[in-house]
Protein backbone atom coordinates (compact mmCIF):
# COMPACT_ATOMS: atom_id res chain seq x y z
CA UNK A 1 0.00 0.00 0.00
CA UNK A 2 1.35 3.43 -0.97
CA UNK A 3 0.26 6.70 0.60
CA UNK A 4 1.41 10.21 -0.19
CA UNK A 5 0.05 13.70 0.26
CA UNK A 6 -0.10 15.37 -3.15
CA UNK A 7 -0.75 18.92 -4.26
CA UNK A 8 -3.81 19.72 -6.37
CA UNK A 9 -1.94 19.09 -9.60
CA UNK A 10 -3.35 16.56 -12.06
CA UNK A 11 -0.02 15.62 -13.65
CA UNK A 12 1.51 14.77 -10.26
CA UNK A 13 -1.51 12.67 -9.28
CA UNK A 14 -1.41 10.71 -12.54
CA UNK A 15 2.33 10.18 -12.11
CA UNK A 16 1.75 8.78 -8.63
CA UNK A 17 -0.93 6.36 -9.92
CA UNK A 18 1.07 5.27 -12.98
CA UNK A 19 2.90 2.24 -11.42
CA UNK A 20 -0.45 0.64 -10.43
CA UNK A 21 -2.44 1.76 -13.50
CA UNK A 22 -3.19 -1.77 -14.76
CA UNK A 23 -4.17 -3.03 -11.30
CA UNK A 24 -6.55 -0.25 -10.31
CA UNK A 25 -10.18 -1.26 -9.94
CA UNK A 26 -11.05 2.42 -9.76
CA UNK A 27 -10.21 5.74 -8.18
CA UNK A 28 -12.45 7.12 -5.42
CA UNK A 29 -12.89 10.88 -5.13
CA UNK A 30 -14.83 12.45 -2.27
CA UNK A 31 -17.68 14.71 -3.38
CA UNK A 32 -16.26 17.88 -1.87
CA UNK A 33 -16.93 21.34 -3.31
CA UNK A 34 -13.89 21.26 -5.66
CA UNK A 35 -13.98 17.81 -7.28
CA UNK A 36 -14.76 18.83 -10.88
CA UNK A 37 -11.19 19.26 -12.14
CA UNK A 38 -9.94 16.04 -10.58
CA UNK A 39 -12.78 13.79 -11.75
CA UNK A 40 -12.72 15.22 -15.28
CA UNK A 41 -8.94 14.87 -15.48
CA UNK A 42 -8.90 11.28 -14.22
CA UNK A 43 -11.70 10.26 -16.58
CA UNK A 44 -9.94 11.93 -19.50
CA UNK A 45 -6.86 9.85 -18.61
CA UNK A 46 -8.95 6.67 -18.97
CA UNK A 47 -9.36 5.83 -15.29
CA UNK A 48 -12.57 4.52 -13.73
CA UNK A 49 -13.68 7.16 -11.23
CA UNK A 50 -16.16 6.73 -8.37
CA UNK A 51 -17.58 9.83 -6.67
CA UNK A 52 -18.02 8.92 -3.01
CA UNK A 53 -21.27 10.07 -1.41
CA UNK A 54 -19.79 11.34 1.85
CA UNK A 55 -23.16 11.86 3.56
CA UNK A 56 -24.02 8.17 3.13
CA UNK A 57 -20.71 6.85 4.51
CA UNK A 58 -20.76 6.08 8.22
CA UNK A 59 -17.53 5.34 10.05
CA UNK A 60 -17.08 3.56 13.35
CA UNK A 61 -17.48 6.19 16.08
CA UNK A 62 -14.97 4.52 18.40
CA UNK A 63 -11.92 5.22 16.24
CA UNK A 64 -9.12 6.87 18.21
CA UNK A 65 -7.34 8.21 15.13
CA UNK A 66 -8.90 9.67 12.01
CA UNK A 67 -7.53 11.77 9.19
CA UNK A 68 -7.06 11.98 5.45
CA UNK A 69 -4.90 8.84 5.32
CA UNK A 70 -7.35 6.67 7.29
CA UNK A 71 -10.26 8.09 5.28
CA UNK A 72 -8.53 7.16 2.02
CA UNK A 73 -7.92 3.61 3.24
CA UNK A 74 -11.54 3.29 4.36
CA UNK A 75 -12.84 4.45 0.97
CA UNK A 76 -10.54 1.95 -0.76
CA UNK A 77 -11.84 -0.78 1.56
CA UNK A 78 -15.47 0.06 0.71
CA UNK A 79 -14.67 0.02 -3.01
CA UNK A 80 -12.93 -3.33 -2.68
CA UNK A 81 -16.01 -4.79 -0.90
CA UNK A 82 -18.34 -3.31 -3.51
CA UNK A 83 -20.37 -1.33 -0.95
CA UNK A 84 -19.10 2.18 -1.64
CA UNK A 85 -22.01 4.69 -1.70
CA UNK A 86 -21.52 6.81 -4.81
CA UNK A 87 -23.01 9.91 -6.35
CA UNK A 88 -23.80 10.70 -9.95
CA UNK A 89 -21.09 12.30 -12.05
CA UNK A 90 -22.79 14.72 -14.44
CA UNK A 91 -21.07 15.30 -17.80
CA UNK A 92 -19.09 18.58 -17.82
CA UNK A 93 -21.47 20.32 -20.25
CA UNK A 94 -24.55 19.36 -18.20
CA UNK A 95 -22.80 20.53 -15.02
CA UNK A 96 -21.99 23.91 -16.51
CA UNK A 97 -25.61 24.57 -17.52
CA UNK A 98 -26.87 23.35 -14.13
CA UNK A 99 -24.42 25.61 -12.31
CA UNK A 100 -25.56 28.53 -14.47
CA UNK A 101 -29.13 27.94 -13.25
CA UNK A 102 -27.84 27.87 -9.67
CA UNK A 103 -26.04 31.16 -10.26
CA UNK A 104 -29.31 32.66 -11.49
CA UNK A 105 -31.01 31.59 -8.25
CA UNK A 106 -28.21 33.19 -6.24
CA UNK A 107 -28.59 36.49 -8.09
CA UNK A 108 -32.38 36.44 -7.69
CA UNK A 109 -32.03 35.98 -3.93
CA UNK A 110 -29.53 38.81 -3.78
CA UNK A 111 -31.89 41.06 -5.75
CA UNK A 112 -34.73 40.19 -3.38
CA UNK A 113 -32.55 41.22 -0.42
CA UNK A 114 -31.96 44.65 -1.98
CA UNK A 115 -35.67 45.06 -2.79
CA UNK A 116 -36.51 44.34 0.85
CA UNK A 117 -33.80 46.80 1.92
CA UNK A 118 -35.50 49.59 -0.05
CA UNK A 119 -38.86 48.68 1.49
CA UNK A 120 -37.33 48.77 4.99
CA UNK A 121 -35.67 52.13 4.31
CA UNK A 122 -38.90 53.69 3.08
CA UNK A 123 -41.13 52.39 5.87
CA UNK A 124 -39.72 54.50 8.77
CA UNK A 125 -39.71 57.62 6.59
CA UNK A 126 -43.33 57.52 5.41
CA UNK A 127 -45.02 55.12 7.82
CA UNK A 128 -45.87 52.63 5.07
CA UNK A 129 -43.99 49.99 3.07
CA UNK A 130 -43.46 50.15 -0.64
CA UNK A 131 -44.72 47.12 -2.53
CA UNK A 132 -42.35 45.04 -4.64
CA UNK A 133 -44.09 46.35 -7.77
CA UNK A 134 -43.49 49.93 -6.63
CA UNK A 135 -39.82 49.19 -5.97
CA UNK A 136 -39.46 47.68 -9.45
CA UNK A 137 -40.90 50.87 -10.97
CA UNK A 138 -38.71 53.11 -8.83
CA UNK A 139 -36.13 55.38 -10.48
CA UNK A 140 -33.41 57.69 -9.20
CA UNK A 141 -35.64 60.66 -10.04
CA UNK A 142 -38.48 59.07 -8.11
CA UNK A 143 -36.30 58.75 -5.03
CA UNK A 144 -35.38 62.44 -5.33
CA UNK A 145 -39.06 63.44 -5.34
CA UNK A 146 -39.77 61.39 -2.21
CA UNK A 147 -38.33 64.18 -0.06
CA UNK A 148 -36.02 61.95 1.94
CA UNK A 149 -32.95 63.13 3.89
CA UNK A 150 -29.87 63.17 1.66
CA UNK A 151 -28.18 60.20 3.36
CA UNK A 152 -31.36 58.10 3.28
CA UNK A 153 -31.90 58.86 -0.40
CA UNK A 154 -28.28 57.92 -1.16
CA UNK A 155 -28.68 54.57 0.60
CA UNK A 156 -31.85 53.85 -1.34
CA UNK A 157 -30.19 54.84 -4.65
CA UNK A 158 -27.32 52.44 -3.89
CA UNK A 159 -29.78 49.58 -3.43
CA UNK A 160 -31.62 50.58 -6.59
CA UNK A 161 -28.40 50.61 -8.63
CA UNK A 162 -27.55 47.10 -7.46
CA UNK A 163 -31.08 45.91 -8.31
CA UNK A 164 -30.76 47.27 -11.86
CA UNK A 165 -27.38 45.58 -12.32
CA UNK A 166 -28.61 42.25 -10.94
CA UNK A 167 -31.74 42.37 -13.12
CA UNK A 168 -29.62 42.88 -16.24
CA UNK A 169 -27.40 39.92 -15.34
CA UNK A 170 -30.40 37.73 -14.48
CA UNK A 171 -31.95 38.48 -17.88
CA UNK A 172 -28.67 37.54 -19.54
CA UNK A 173 -28.48 34.21 -17.72
CA UNK A 174 -32.12 33.43 -18.44
CA UNK A 175 -31.57 33.98 -22.16
CA UNK A 176 -28.68 31.50 -22.18
CA UNK A 177 -30.65 28.95 -20.14
CA UNK A 178 -33.59 29.28 -22.51
CA UNK A 179 -31.33 28.57 -25.48
CA UNK A 180 -30.04 25.41 -23.82
CA UNK A 181 -33.26 24.05 -22.30
CA UNK A 182 -36.22 25.18 -24.38
CA UNK A 183 -35.64 22.76 -27.31
CA UNK A 184 -35.76 19.71 -25.00
CA UNK A 185 -38.95 17.64 -24.95
CA UNK A 186 -38.68 17.08 -21.18
CA UNK A 187 -38.86 20.83 -20.61
CA UNK A 188 -42.21 21.10 -22.39
CA UNK A 189 -43.54 18.04 -20.58
CA UNK A 190 -42.63 19.40 -17.14
CA UNK A 191 -44.50 22.62 -17.86
CA UNK A 192 -47.74 20.61 -18.12
CA UNK A 193 -47.56 19.86 -14.37
CA UNK A 194 -49.68 22.20 -12.20
CA UNK A 195 -47.60 24.98 -10.65
CA UNK A 196 -44.50 24.42 -12.81
CA UNK A 197 -43.53 27.20 -15.21
CA UNK A 198 -40.40 28.01 -17.16
CA UNK A 199 -38.09 28.70 -14.20
CA UNK A 200 -39.09 25.68 -12.12
CA UNK A 201 -39.06 23.37 -15.15
CA UNK A 202 -35.50 24.51 -15.89
CA UNK A 203 -34.34 23.91 -12.32
CA UNK A 204 -35.98 20.48 -12.07
CA UNK A 205 -34.69 19.30 -15.45
CA UNK A 206 -31.10 20.40 -14.79
CA UNK A 207 -30.96 19.06 -11.23
CA UNK A 208 -32.45 15.67 -12.16
CA UNK A 209 -30.11 14.92 -15.04
CA UNK A 210 -31.04 11.43 -16.23
CA UNK A 211 -34.27 10.15 -14.70
CA UNK A 212 -33.03 6.60 -15.28
CA UNK A 213 -30.79 6.85 -12.21
CA UNK A 214 -33.92 6.65 -10.01
CA UNK A 215 -35.44 3.20 -9.62
CA UNK A 216 -38.88 4.43 -8.56
CA UNK A 217 -40.98 7.49 -7.88
CA UNK A 218 -40.33 6.96 -4.17
CA UNK A 219 -36.57 7.16 -4.69
CA UNK A 220 -36.98 10.34 -6.70
CA UNK A 221 -39.29 11.94 -4.10
CA UNK A 222 -36.78 11.05 -1.39
CA UNK A 223 -33.94 12.64 -3.39
CA UNK A 224 -36.09 15.77 -3.72
CA UNK A 225 -36.52 15.84 0.08
CA UNK A 226 -40.26 15.33 -0.22
CA UNK A 227 -40.24 12.27 2.08
CA UNK A 228 -39.97 12.25 5.87
CA UNK A 229 -36.73 11.00 7.42
CA UNK A 230 -37.58 8.58 10.22
CA UNK A 231 -36.04 5.72 12.18
CA UNK A 232 -38.74 3.19 13.10
CA UNK A 233 -38.66 0.16 15.39
CA UNK A 234 -41.65 -2.05 16.19
CA UNK A 235 -43.93 0.48 14.55
CA UNK A 236 -42.69 3.34 16.70
CA UNK A 237 -40.62 6.34 15.74
CA UNK A 238 -37.18 6.17 17.35
CA UNK A 239 -35.64 9.25 15.78
CA UNK A 240 -34.87 10.95 12.51
CA UNK A 241 -32.24 10.28 9.88
CA UNK A 242 -30.30 12.73 7.77
CA UNK A 243 -33.00 15.24 6.87
CA UNK A 244 -30.57 17.14 4.64
CA UNK A 245 -29.81 14.11 2.49
CA UNK A 246 -30.98 14.84 -1.03
CA UNK A 247 -31.09 17.79 -3.38
CA UNK A 248 -32.06 21.09 -1.75
CA UNK A 249 -32.61 22.76 -5.14
CA UNK A 250 -35.24 20.17 -6.09
CA UNK A 251 -36.79 20.51 -2.64
CA UNK A 252 -37.15 24.25 -3.15
CA UNK A 253 -38.52 23.80 -6.68
CA UNK A 254 -41.30 21.40 -5.70
CA UNK A 255 -42.35 23.45 -2.66
CA UNK A 256 -42.54 26.53 -4.90
CA UNK A 257 -44.53 24.52 -7.45
CA UNK A 258 -46.91 23.46 -4.67
CA UNK A 259 -47.41 27.10 -3.65
CA UNK A 260 -48.29 28.10 -7.22
CA UNK A 261 -50.44 25.01 -7.82
CA UNK A 262 -52.67 25.49 -4.79
CA UNK A 263 -53.02 29.17 -5.64
CA UNK A 264 -54.05 28.82 -9.28
CA UNK A 265 -55.25 25.21 -9.82
CA UNK A 266 -58.49 23.78 -8.43
CA UNK A 267 -57.56 20.11 -7.98
CA UNK A 268 -54.26 20.73 -6.14
CA UNK A 269 -56.06 23.23 -3.92
CA UNK A 270 -58.70 20.62 -3.01
CA UNK A 271 -55.97 18.09 -2.26
CA UNK A 272 -54.15 20.65 -0.09
CA UNK A 273 -57.31 21.61 1.84
CA UNK A 274 -58.10 17.95 2.52
CA UNK A 275 -54.63 17.34 3.91
CA UNK A 276 -54.69 20.58 5.88
CA UNK A 277 -57.80 19.49 7.79
CA UNK A 278 -56.04 16.29 8.92
CA UNK A 279 -52.61 17.80 9.65
CA UNK A 280 -51.54 21.44 9.23
CA UNK A 281 -50.68 23.86 6.44
CA UNK A 282 -46.95 23.03 6.41
CA UNK A 283 -47.42 19.26 6.13
CA UNK A 284 -50.23 19.72 3.62
CA UNK A 285 -47.99 21.85 1.40
CA UNK A 286 -45.21 19.27 1.69
CA UNK A 287 -47.65 16.49 0.75
CA UNK A 288 -48.65 18.46 -2.33
CA UNK A 289 -44.97 18.91 -3.23
CA UNK A 290 -44.58 15.14 -2.84
CA UNK A 291 -47.42 14.54 -5.31
CA UNK A 292 -45.85 16.93 -7.79
CA UNK A 293 -42.50 15.18 -7.51
CA UNK A 294 -44.12 11.83 -8.27
CA UNK A 295 -45.97 13.31 -11.22
CA UNK A 296 -42.72 14.70 -12.62
CA UNK A 297 -41.01 11.33 -12.20
CA UNK A 298 -43.65 9.52 -14.27
CA UNK A 299 -43.70 12.24 -16.92
CA UNK A 300 -39.92 12.18 -17.34
CA UNK A 301 -39.79 8.38 -17.17
CA UNK A 302 -42.48 7.76 -19.77
CA UNK A 303 -41.85 10.89 -21.86
CA UNK A 304 -45.55 11.57 -22.18
CA UNK A 305 -48.27 13.67 -20.52
CA UNK A 306 -50.20 10.85 -18.90
CA UNK A 307 -50.61 12.72 -15.63
CA UNK A 308 -52.06 15.98 -16.85
CA UNK A 309 -53.94 16.44 -13.55
CA UNK A 310 -52.19 16.19 -10.20
CA UNK A 311 -54.62 13.89 -8.47
CA UNK A 312 -54.49 11.35 -11.31
CA UNK A 313 -51.16 10.14 -9.91
CA UNK A 314 -51.74 6.94 -7.95
CA UNK A 315 -49.27 5.64 -5.38
CA UNK A 316 -48.84 1.85 -5.41
CA UNK A 317 -47.28 -0.30 -2.69
CA UNK A 318 -44.11 -0.92 -4.71
CA UNK A 319 -43.75 2.83 -5.34
CA UNK A 320 -43.02 3.74 -1.72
Amino acid sequence: MATQRLACHLAKILMFLAPWRTQLAGVVVESTYNWYWLVDGLQAAGLVVHLANTTAIKKYDGLKHSGDETDARYLAHLLRLGILPTGTIFPPEARSVRDLARKRMQLVRSRTAHILAIENIAAPQHGKCLSTAEVNRLTAEGITHMGLPAEVALAMEANLAVIKTLSAQIDLLEQRLEEKIQPRTEYRLLKTVPGIGSTLATVILLEVGSIERFASAGNFASYARCVDSQHMSNGKKKGEGNTRNGNNYLSWAFVEAANYALRYCAEPKRFYEGKKVKTNSILARKALAHKLARACFHILKEQTVRYDALLHVRVSDDDQ
